[in-house]
């Protein structure tokens, strides 16, 4: 491939589209050192061509974020490169009453204790266990989570830090990681410590590639735990690419399953094999009317009417498998703080065989279905400090 010819074609796309509105369009390379040769000549050039600044590169998966009119011309190209349309994916928040007042029912939430995170506390609060919370940013003066949050990175103004002008960030953050004992609540991991990665905007909406790119910077930096309370319905081979890669990296991902009510389907990226897909459940531990369910799921956690940290100092009550997500995040937190380097795979299989079955429930003909069960993150960080040292 000629790729100053091609970076030349781009700069001219990006400048002067030729027909209708620029959107976002995923451009990954069949070969890694395509992917390197072309990124090179892309930092020589920018200088000059400077609608090339608007290129953004996704390292972990070879690929280049370009804004463009049309792919017509990049046809040519189409046995080096592969092309995918950016799509808008959005957070996994389903309802939400108003703030709670004079603190009321903060402490230790009810998910938190049905998970039995308490009874950990005195092995393992998840000290220094790093966690990406790609979502709307976090409340950097909240009091619950004042010594809970790392810079993190804002991927919609990189000259800013990741402050959350939503909540929904904040309230993931809270479950998994807040640490106000005198007066605010307590998350299921309080010693971890958060990075969040703002992808999304005050609307609770983003695009795939963005996604990508908060998933690239978590590897780079070396974390140990990606939370992702969002979904999409359509497959993107783009994000199921930067998922095995971060996975292969050795970082464990936690995605919702999504708030449709459906028994047998569930939203991308949990249903990717790599990830581990996370349903909601009651105080009743039944699983939630809301929440997606069946095969695809890997594990169930706490997800209605979880109150948690929120923007401006507040607390919120939210219902989603968002909240669900955090709460498994966290007992993978508590487990990754006393057994380093235990594999995704190692950590899928163990946060499964250690859960709380669920109470079973009978179809339409009166069958009984088992469901998979409920975290336990006790069983699963007692079960984790027994495997042998070899595993860890």
């Amino acid at each position: 491939m000629d790729y100053p010819e091609f970076l030349q074609m781009l700069n001219k796309e990006i400048s002067n589209p030729a027909s209708g509105q620029l959107s976002r369009q995923i451009i990954t390379f069949a070969r890694p050192r395509q992917y390197r040769e072309c990124l090179h000549a892309l930092n020589n050039m920018k200088s000059t061509l400077t609608s090339l600044r608007q290129v953004q590169p996704s390292r972990l998966i070879d690929a280049l974020i370009v804004p463009l009119a049309s792919t017509a011309r990049l046809t040519a190209y189409l046995g080096d490169i592969f092309i995918e349309e950016d799509e808008r994916i959005a957070m996994h928040g389903a309802a939400m009453t108003s703030p709670l007042k004079n603190n009321a029912n903060t402490g230790v939430p009810w998910g938190v204790e049905q998970i039995k995170a308490p009874k950990v506390w005195s092995t393992s609060t998840g000290y220094r266990v790093k966690i990406g919370v790609i979502d709307t940013g976090a409340d950097y003066q909240h009091p619950d989570l004042r010594y809970s949050l790392a810079p993190g990175i804002n991927l919609l103004n990189r000259m800013m830090l990741p402050y959350d002008d939503n909540g929904h960030g904040t309230h993931i953050a809270g479950i998994i990681a807040a640490a106000n004992s005198t007066g605010g609540m307590i998350g299921v991991a309080p010693r971890s410590l958060i990075y969040p990665v703002k992808a999304f905007d005050h609307q609770g909406s983003a695009y795939v590639s963005d996604i990508i790119l908060g998933i690239d910077w978590c590897v780079r930096s070396g974390l140990d735990i990606i939370n992702m309370s969002f979904g999409m319905k359509t497959r993107s081979k783009a994000l199921l690419d930067v998922v095995k890669r971060a996975t292969r990296a050795g970082i464990v991902i936690v995605a919702s399953s999504g708030n449709d009510g459906k028994r047998r389907s569930i939203d991308y990226p949990a249903r990717y094999p790599q990830t581990i897909a996370v349903g909601a459940t009651d105080r009743r531990r039944k699983i939630a009317g809301f929440s997606n369910r069946g095969p695809y799921v890997d594990i169930y956690a706490p997800g209605d009417k979880i109150v948690s940290s929120w923007v401006r100092g507040k607390h919120h009550e939210m219902s989603g498998t968002s909240m669900a997500t955090s709460h498994v995040s966290g007992a993978i937190a508590l487990l990754l703080a006393q057994r380093p380097g235990l594999s995704p795979a190692e950590i899928k299989t163990l946060i499964t065989r250690t859960a709380n079955p669920l109470p079973v429930r009978k179809n339409a003909k009166g069958t009984a279905q088992v469901s998979r069960g409920e975290v336990d993150a006790l069983r699963l960080v007692r079960e984790g400090m027994r495997l042998p040292s070899s595993k860890t």
